[in-house]
């Protein structure tokens, strides 16, 4: 759990905080449909709604440097890899804004593609 020292004391803030902001900061982004759960059995991909964003993803500290692992479902007919390069810039961007936390890392699983 990444934290945050300053001269009053520390602040501990839950990997689930970090991964709901990563997660609407994701749902923003053009392109991407929305969140897919980390446990893919089957082959079946799990669309998440709003309230279980953080479910599509896995978080890891390590000296208040975050590494992210993202599964995302993207639209049908957009380029994947300008998706991914926008949805990582604008993680670590709402990250640090919002927690100004550094993110060493971010994985993105792209798990499925949806198709209207």
């Amino acid at each position: 759990m990444p934290n945050i020292k300053n001269e009053l004391g520390n602040i501990f803030i839950a990997n689930e905080v970090i991964a709901k902001i990563a997660g609407s900061a994701a749902n923003e982004c053009y392109g991407i449909v929305g969140m897919a759960s980390r446990n893919v059995k089957d082959g079946f991909v799990e669309l998440l709604r709003r309230e279980n964003l953080s479910k599509g993803i896995k978080l890891y500290s390590n000296n208040n440097l975050l590494n992210l692992d993202m599964h995302i479902i993207v639209e049908f007919g957009t380029n994947i890899s300008a998706i991914v390069d926008t949805l990582i810039k604008t993680v670590k961007y709402k990250l640090k804004e919002n927690l100004g936390f550094d993110v060493d890392r971010i994985n993105i699983f792209v798990e499925s593609v949806r198709v209207d």
